[in-house]
């Protein structure tokens, strides 16, 4: 038992032997171990997070290693310095100084880099919520696209003309975008057609609803649909409305959708009314002679 005592004294003396000062910091063995044991417990945290966000991201489903090895490397660099700033604070070294400029200078980072910082963040939450993934048709400001590829600052996504449209992250989330393909991917084509007032309008409605059934995808939970919706100024307007599974072939379907409007109303004799003026030219007044 003694001879455990003055083993265990030995080593306690060992630890607490004096290795070198810093800034009037005396740095013992001891010290310096524990900051050894706190920097290697770091790396080790920061690899299963790293595992951890692979395994993450995989059953989210974004397997682009661009995008997991920029939110793994950030995750290891925060890791790390809150580490290496632990270990620090460990044997004794006061990190007041450095904090409060590394604030000054963090603030000033942050205002000039205020819009990559938001369209980080939103990139971050876009991967978390998965409400917008790779291969959704949205509708962006009018503009129907496909998402190709979701970065951590931006998204690539596909025009119908087959042209390459980069969206920073921020746009998809702060601003109201339409996901068609989100929850379900039909789509409701509308086309609009004006017929003059001189027209059958039950053989009208008759004929655009037989268009409407031919060109519907039956797949859809929606019926087909039309509507008469206006009395123009030289058109009775009708709306018809149909449903498609794919909303990446709008445009297509649409010009079916005229085409066979335009024949089924041209073989039943119903005439796509047109902007007419009538000009009315009243007799000239007689002008009341001199008494």
């Amino acid at each position: 038992m003694e001879r455990l005592q003055a083993i265990l004294t030995a080593i306690r003396g060992s630890l607490d032997v004096e290795l070198f000062t810093i800034s009037g910091t005396k740095i013992t063995l001891a010290t310096a171990l524990t900051a050894l044991v706190v920097i290697v417990g770091t790396f080790i945290a920061s690899r299963l997070l790293k595992r951890a966000i692979a395994r993450a991201f995989s059953v989210r489903g974004v397997t682009d290693p661009g995008t997991v090895g920029l939110v793994s490397n950030l995750v290891h660099y925060v890791v790390v310095a809150i580490g290496f700033g632990i270990a620090l604070q460990t044997v004794g070294i006061d990190l007041d100084a450095l904090f409060a400029a590394g604030a000054v200078f963090a603030v000033g980072i942050g205002f000039a880099m205020q819009n990559v910082a938001q369209n980080f963040v939103s990139g971050i939450i876009l991967m978390v919520e998965r409400t917008i993934k790779p291969g959704d048709i949205l509708d962006v400001e009018g503009i129907i696209v496909r998402v190709q590829k979701m970065g951590i600052r931006s998204t690539l996504a596909e025009g119908l003309d087959g042209e390459d449209l980069l969206f920073p992250n921020s746009a998809l989330v702060q601003d109201t975008v339409k996901n068609l393909t989100h929850t379900r991917p039909d789509y409701r084509v509308r086309v609009a057609v004006g017929v003059a007032y001189e027209s059958d309008m039950k053989q009208v409605q008759r004929c655009l609803e037989a268009v409407a059934k031919s060109l519907h995808d039956e797949g859809t939970g929606g019926e087909p649909l039309v509507l008469l919706v206006e009395f123009g100024e030289s058109s009775v307007n009708f709306e018809v409305c149909v449903w498609t599974m794919d909303p990446w072939r709008v445009r297509p379907l649409r010009s079916e959708l005229h085409h066979a409007i335009w024949d089924a109303l041209a073989e039943e004799a119903i005439v796509i009314a047109f902007p007419q003026l009538d000009v009315h030219f009243d007799p000239k007044p007689e002008v009341a002679s001199a008494a």
